[in-house]
């Protein structure tokens, strides 16, 4: 016979056993997915700017957790914060909707008038916008139109002085000119340096045509891969000797001698400029007060020489860190095989960032910025090689994709020749031209421009005019 103690102990434990069992068999539920409105950021140029159209875009950098079903741009002459109830484009979705870049062609504006834009993307969840952009359209009618023509070089690699298209070239990588508007070519895999008169006579300037490093009189000079250069006030020719991992210098004399670096790839700063290193030195530049800036593509930076001989890092990191693409100051910054740099009058140097499809802008402070472009906008700039500038301070710039822009003062971006991801090699107006894997770029005091067109061997030139 059962106590009533022990029937009582029983009971609990079956109570127990009950409410284990229920919360044993209990289903887990599934928190539900948030979605939020869509992150997008706005392109930070406003290309080919009319009387009547722009271009525009932006990236969608996350769908916030559902599926972006529109994306483009929203503006207004009015609004100064667009949404889409306002004027708008619907551009091309990408998949899923996250980084996914897209170009918006405005059309209908009105001249002379203030806009203001900003791209959008929508979700279940809303509408996303990024910052607001402001742009102001053209005057009149008048366009900028662009003629291209082969200035020297006949298409076929080889080596050969003569005038124009009778000449031959060797993959030219880099293009510079001098106050007397001769054109002066790194003939890269030549390694030689040559020069065009503005007849388009072409001569060697300096090499023996063997690849080496032989430093001496102009003609038995050794160069390895040549690529960008650059003139100081006297008339000295520096050249950014890629394969040697130095910087030469070419006196109006025709003497040959290695202005800084140890001929040994690295990285190494300091006050003599011959015990300096370099990792594939690519461009080249010099501001009024002699100072020079590298492109020190291999080591990711941007190196600076003073009229002393004090060689310092301006700006990027001497390591290669996973992310290549950050917007700092001097070390803080971070670059993607940097292959051109140009100054302006204030001392701001502006570098062609090849691997992260960028124009960046680096302050004499060393503060880094983005001017146009970024990794996730290769359609806008698709791997920037070279950049130059003009008296007035607008820049010019050649990708890889195959096109020429010009960068205004006004922040404004044309393409002035050729067509993205379209090489061949035809003469012509605007985007009927062809380029193939252009490198070089350079601007005469006339407002030519040249370009070292390196898989078809040549030179090209560009000629601007505004038809009313």
């Amino acid at each position: 016979m059962k106590t009533p103690q022990l029937r009582s102990f029983y009971l609990s434990a079956l109570f127990l056993s009950i409410i284990v069992f229920t919360a044993g068999c209990k289903k887990t539920s599934t928190p539900a997915t948030v979605i939020t409105i869509p992150l997008v950021t706005t392109t930070s140029v406003i290309g080919n700017v009319t009387a009547s159209s722009a271009q525009s875009g932006g990236v969608v950098t996350s769908a916030g957790n559902g599926v972006v079903t529109a994306n483009g741009v929203c503006y207004s002459s009015t609004n100064k914060t667009p949404t889409t109830a306002d004027s708008k484009t619907s551009d091309a979705i990408g998949t899923g909707g996250v980084v996914s870049n897209f170009i918006s062609n405005l059309t209908g504006l009105t001249a002379n008038t203030i806009y203001y834009v900003r791209a959008y993307a929508i979700n279940s969840a809303g509408a996303g916008y990024g910052s607001v952009v402001q742009f102001t359209t053209a005057a009149s009618s008048s366009s900028i139109t662009s003629a291209v023509t082969t200035f020297a070089g006949n298409g076929i690699a080889g080596y050969a002085d003569a005038s124009g298209l009778n000449a031959q070239f060797n993959n030219p990588g880099g293009v510079t000119t001098d106050a007397n508007g001769d054109v002066f070519v790194s003939d890269s895999y030549n390694s030689y340096i040559r020069e065009i008169t503005p007849g388009a006579a072409v001569s060697t300037v300096a090499g023996n045509g063997t690849i080496g490093y032989f430093d001496g009189a102009a003609a038995a000079a050794e160069f390895y891969s040549p690529q960008g250069s650059a003139f100081d006030s006297q008339g000295n020719l520096y050249v950014a000797d890629y394969g040697n991992n130095v910087i030469r210098k070419i006196t109006p004399g025709g003497v040959v001698s290695t202005y800084a670096g140890s001929g040994i790839a690295g990285y190494v700063d300091g006050s003599v400029i011959l015990h300096a290193r370099f990792n594939g030195p690519s461009g080249i530049a010099i501001d009024a007060s002699g100072n020079m800036y590298i492109a020190d593509r291999n080591n990711n930076a941007i190196r600076k020489i003073t009229p002393a001989g004090l060689v310092s890092t301006l700006a990027g990191l001497s390591t290669s860190p996973s992310n290549k693409y950050i917007n700092g100051t001097g070390p803080n910054a971070a670059f993607n095989s940097p292959t051109g740099v140009v100054c302006d009058a204030s001392g701001n140097v502006y570098v062609a960032d090849l691997g992260n499809s960028a124009i960046r802008k680096i302050t004499p402070a060393g503060v880094v910025t983005t001017v146009a472009g970024g990794p996730s906008q290769s359609d806008l700039l698709n791997y920037p090689a070279g950049i130059a500038i003009d008296k007035q301070g607008n820049l010019f710039i050649c990708d890889e994709g195959g096109r020429i822009f010009e960068y205004t003062t006004t922040n404004i971006l044309y393409t002035l020749a050729g067509s993205l991801n379209s090489p061949g090699f035809t003469n012509g107006a605007g985007t009927v031209a062809q380029f193939n894997n252009p490198q070089g770029i350079a601007v005469d005091a006339n407002g030519n421009i040249y370009v070292a067109d390196k898989s078809n061997n040549c030179i090209r030139k560009i000629t601007v005019t505004i038809v009313p």
